[in-house]
């Protein structure tokens, strides 16, 4: 039995900016858009800037999905 490692990676089919959202979801088994909503709540509660200056550097560093 080979166990293939899972990686986090920008999502290819849940993209809506950068496909970061729905990235996390697959790498989870989660529902993008509660992940969507997770994210704009949490950044709403921390006054915004956090939250885009996070994603930002999540669209940096994270590797775009193999096809």
């Amino acid at each position: 039995m080979e166990t293939r490692r899972r990686r986090l990676s920008r999502s290819r089919t849940n993209k809506m900016i950068a496909g970061v959202c729905g990235g996390i979801a697959e790498y989870f088994d989660w529902d993008p858009t509660v992940v969507r909503l997770a994210y704009v709540l949490l950044s709403i509660l921390s006054v915004a800037f956090p939250g885009v200056l996070v994603y930002l550097v999540l669209w940096l560093i994270t590797p775009l999905a193999d096809a």
